[in-house]
């Protein structure tokens, strides 16, 4: 046998061996996953409706992953603060990103990313929905929809909403809403629900679109007034309250999706693994109950990531529309 002959057997032979080990090296690495501590970031402050979800599915995935799984708040610019702390981050899948859907859905409209949210983002299970609830000042002579608008119409210029951050759902519904009913409130923006609460019952800000998670504590309490819910139906949460769409206002209803991202870079076998890990937890008793406790419905484990890109594709473009009518300038 000539050398060039033996040289081109041996490459033939080192390939065809590197080839059989590749499913091997890909079975160790997901049987290593996680090897250390899990990060979820979070682009919302402690006591958040996403910082809620996030140590509900992070106590349970620790239990299951024998790995501790830290929370980690990172606020600001619709989301971009927790991506590029994922993005900077080793791609194994040991950092992840937990957000509403308007992190790819809505913000994208308000903000300048430096990264493109459906091909630097993948979502691997959406874990909890929930609707926005409009919520007043308990002090203000406002009991439903019809009493919003008289009031606001009698004190024109003088009356305000709040979001949990520019460009969100919450800032869209108010805007849509505004227009619907042919209002001028003005949008006062906040970094999370809770600063934002505070400043609604203290009477800085008369109104505000919030998740239900946050706003159903303060409801029980009775420091802030429901007066419609964007579901649908009804939420069995809050029974006694009517939807928008009973109030008059159908094409504002829309419920809340909250998701797990990562990077598409990261094996896919990984990612498969953490979609289970996900969907184990979403499934439990113990999730589901204190996701309830939040007026939160847990994710649905049958829906594929497939179905979860085309949605969110999907809401991608209803915002777009929506804002466009309203010739939105962020």
């Amino acid at each position: 046998m000539s050398f060039q002959s033996f040289h081109t057997l041996t490459r033939r032979t080192c390939l065809a061996a590197l080839l059989a080990a590749l499913p091997c090296a890909q079975a160790v690495a997901q049987s290593q996953w996680p090897s250390r501590p899990i990060r979820i970031m979070v682009p919302a402050p402690a006591g958040g409706a996403s910082d809620m979800i996030a140590r509900t599915l992070a106590e349970s995935l620790r239990q299951d992953l024998k790995q501790p799984v830290i929370i980690e708040n990172k606020l600001g610019a619709g989301g971009i603060i927790a991506v590029e702390a994922m993005l900077q981050a080793p791609r194994d899948g040991h950092t992840l990103v937990l957000s509403p859907n308007s992190l790819v859905a809505e913000n994208p409209y308000s903000y300048k990313f430096r990264f493109d949210p459906f091909k630097d983002l993948v979502p691997v299970a959406q874990v909890a929905s929930v609707p926005l609830v409009l919520v007043a000042d308990p002090r203000l002579p406002v009991k439903n929809i019809t009493d919003l608008v008289s009031y606001v119409k009698s004190h024109p210029g003088q009356t305000s909403y709040a979001s949990y951050s520019p460009g969100t759902i919450s800032h869209i519904k108010g805007m849509q809403f505004n227009k619907a009913a042919a209002l001028d409130m003005v949008h006062v923006g906040y970094k999370g629900s809770p600063p934002a609460l505070t400043d609604l019952m203290g009477g800085q800000i008369q109104f505000m679109f919030d998740g239900l998670g946050t706003s159903l504590p303060l409801v029980k309490a009775g420091k802030v007034r429901p007066l419609a819910v964007t579901s649908p139906q009804r939420s069995p949460f809050l029974p006694d309250v009517p939807t928008l769409a009973e109030s008059g206002y159908p094409q504002l209803s829309q419920i809340m999706g909250t998701s797990v991202w990562s990077t598409p870079d990261v094996p896919a076998d990984i990612r498969e693994r953490l979609r289970q890990e996900l969907n184990k937890a979403m499934a439990s008793t113990a999730v589901k109950q204190q996701l309830a406790a939040l007026g939160m419905d847990a994710g649905n484990p049958a829906q594929t990531v497939a179905e979860l890109e085309q949605l969110l594709k999907r809401e991608n473009e209803r915002t777009g529309v929506a804002l466009r009518a309203m010739n939105y300038k962020p």
